[in-house]
């Protein structure tokens, strides 16, 4: 299946008639025309759908054209949730009230960013120490998980398994995947980080660990690792760090520091969900 490409921008069509006729036409039988669709209006990067089947290896295609970031964002309703939360903040398209502070451009975002100290501010904004270079490492180390860590999870249906039937790809502006939360001003709700602590943690662990984010959607964020931690002191701080940025792949997943750890030095995928 070819893939196709639209943007998406919305607005309304304007019908140009011309003489009587046409006018009293249109006053017959044209309707008012639909108000622009919020959703639609939010988001104006390029598109692309797949099956969700072939998701990976398009994003793959389009990272190595280096015509922009592709992030995989899923089906419709994963797209539709990422365009509200695009939104959320804009009088315009959420009609909230006009006072209300306008949303932050990518710009403002991304200079936030680039103030943000990691980790430090890390562990600071989750309430917790961060570990100490000489602290102990388990006694008991387990045994790497014998089932397949995650990969591209966006483009796949969690409760079977199964891909997609069609899955969304978005080509932003930029040519470094951790300024896409910048681009899509996503997080800040809930648990999840702000946008800016988002980009500034990506762009840490690019540096480190070659770290790219593939996949986005309403709540989860599928990353690629090109170096795994080199050992278990350095898989054990990681464990620390991701879990500061996402409790709940600890709390409410794989249930032990230790068993984080080890999973990490296998790993070449990283999931991350917030309520």
């Amino acid at each position: 299946m070819e893939p196709t490409r639209r943007l998406l921008i919305g607005g309304l069509a304007t019908v140009g008639l011309s003489g009587m006729a046409g006018r009293e036409a249109m006053s017959r039988s044209v309707p008012a025309p639909p108000a622009p669709d919020p959703n639609a209006v939010a988001l104006r990067y390029d598109k692309i759908t797949v099956p969700g089947a072939q998701a990976l290896a398009e994003w793959e295609k389009c990272r190595a054209a280096k015509r922009g970031w592709p992030v995989v964002v899923g089906g419709d309703a994963d797209l539709e949730r990422i365009a509200e939360q695009f939104s959320l903040n804009n009088p315009v398209v959420s009609g909230a009230a006009a006072e209300r502070i306008a949303p932050r451009s990518t710009e403002q975002i991304l200079a936030a960013s680039a103030k943000v100290e990691f980790p430090a501010d890390l562990y600071k904004a989750a309430g917790i120490s961060p570990p100490q270079d000489d602290d102990v490492l388990p006694k008991t180390w387990p045994a790497p998980s014998a089932e397949a860590p995650p990969g591209l999870t966006v483009a796949q249906d969690l409760q079977t398994g199964r891909p997609l039937e069609k899955a969304h790809i978005l080509i932003l502006p930029t040519e470094r995947s951790w300024e896409a939360p910048a681009y899509l001003r996503w997080g800040g709700w809930n648990a999840c980080p702000p946008p800016e602590l988002h980009v500034a943690a990506l762009r840490s662990w690019h540096a480190r660990f070659g770290a790219e984010l593939a996949g986005l959607n309403g709540d989860t964020m599928n990353v690629r690792i090109r170096n795994r931690p080199k050992d278990r002191q350095q898989a054990w701080q990681l464990a620390h760090e991701l879990h500061a940025y996402c409790p709940d792949i600890v709390d409410q997943g794989i249930g032990s520091m230790a068993a984080f750890a080890s999973e990490l030095i296998r790993a070449d995928w990283w999931f991350f969900w917030w309520d």
